[in-house]
C-alpha cells in the first residue's frame, strides 16, 4: 500500500469531520450512508484510483459512480480532499447556485463522473463505461458504490445481468451493506437474505469483507483486479453513521437535521 494504516486512518476522520461540518452548514442532510462509506473512498482515492485532480478528464482515468447518489457528501469530501476544488465550498452543500448539489451532479461538480441520485440506475451506467473503457483498451476500471436499500430496485440486476455477459471484468461494484434504509431495517422491508450468494448466483466474482477494515478493502480490490474475465462485487459489512457515535446504526441517521451542535458532538468523538 502507498500509505502505512494511521495516514488512512487519519484520513478517514478528515473526510468525516468534512462530511459533518458540509451538512451542518446547510442543517440537515444524508448523514448515515455518506458516514459508512468513507473508509472505502479513502482506499480509492489514495490507494487505488487513477485519477487527476489537475487533469480531470484525462481520457484513460479510472471512473466512480456512486449509484447510491444521496452520499454525495462523502465523495465531496474526498474530492475536495484531494484538490479538486477549494475546501471553501464545502459550507454551499445543496444551497442555491452550489456546485455541489445533496446528489452527485457531473455536470456542477469537478471530479464527478455520473449524474446518480434515481436509485437503481447508477450501476447500468457504470456498465456501459466499463464496456466502453474495454472497447477504447485503455485500461481504466470503473468503481460503483451501491446500496443494500437501492438494491430493491430491478434494474440493479438487469445490470448485473449485463456486465456477466459481457464479462466486464474492469467493473468493480461495492455493496454498502449497513442494513438500514429510509424506512427502515432492510429485513423488515424488503430482505436482500445473502447478498453475496446472490451475486454469486448472477455470475460476478464476490468477495465479502468489514467495509471499515482498509486493509482488507485494499486487498478485496487487488483480488477484484486478478479477476480478469468477471465484474466483481464487493460487499462490505458497514455501520450506518459510522464515526459518530450517538447515531451509529440508527434509522434516523439516513436523513436527519444536523444542528451546531450535533455537529460539534460528531467532531468531538472524531478529534
Amino acid at each position: 500500500m502507498l500509505n502505512d494504516m494511521k495516514t488512512l486512518e487519519d484520513l478517514a476522520k478528515e473526510a468525516r469531520r468534512i462530511v459533518m461540518r458540509m451538512i451542518g452548514s446547510l442543517g440537515k442532510g444524508h448523514v448515515g450512508g455518506s458516514l459508512s462509506i468513507v473508509d472505502l473512498l479513502v482506499v480509492l482515492y489514495y490507494e487505488q484510483m487513477r485519477v487527476d485532480p489537475q487533469n480531470i478528464r484525462m481520457a484513460n482515468r479510472d471512473r466512480l459512480v456512486m449509484s447510491k447518489g444521496h452520499a454525495g457528501p462523502a465523495l465531496y469530501a474526498l474530492l475536495t480532499m484531494k484538490g479538486y476544488f477549494d475546501r471553501s465550498e464545502i459550507t454551499t452543500l445543496n444551497q442555491p447556485g452550489t456546485n455541489l448539489p445533496s446528489h452527485c451532479d457531473m455536470k456542477l461538480t469537478k471530479g464527478v463522473d455520473m449524474t446518480t441520485g434515481s436509485l437503481g440506475q447508477g450501476l447500468s451506467a457504470a456498465a456501459g463505461m466499463a464496456l466502453a473503457n474495454r472497447l477504447d483498451n485503455n485500461g481504466a476500471y470503473v468503481y460503483c458504490v451501491i446500496g443494500d436499500g437501492e438494491s430493491q430496485e430491478g434494474q440493479i440486476w438487469e445490470a448485473g445481468m449485463f456486465a456477466r455477459q459481457m464479462r466486464l471484468y474492469n467493473l468493480i461494484a461495492f455493496l454498502d451493506k449497513n442494513g438500514l434504509q429510509i424506512d427502515g431495517p432492510l429485513e423488515q422491508i424488503n430482505s436482500l437474505l445473502s447478498a453475496a450468494e446472490k451475486w454469486r448466483a448472477f455470475g460476478w466474482h464476490v468477495q465479502e469483507i468489514d467495509g471499515h477494515d482498509m486493509q482488507a478493502i485494499n486487498n478485496a480490490i487487488e483480488a477484484a483486479k486478478a479477476c480478469t474475465d468477471l465484474p466483481s462485487m464487493i460487499v462490505m459489512n458497514t455501520v450506518k453513521g459510522k464515526g459518530w457515535r450517538k447515531i451509529e446504526n440508527t434509522v434516523k441517521c439516513h436523513s436527519m437535521p444536523v444542528s451546531p451542535e450535533d455537529v460539534a458532538d460528531a467532531l468531538r468523538d472524531l478529534a
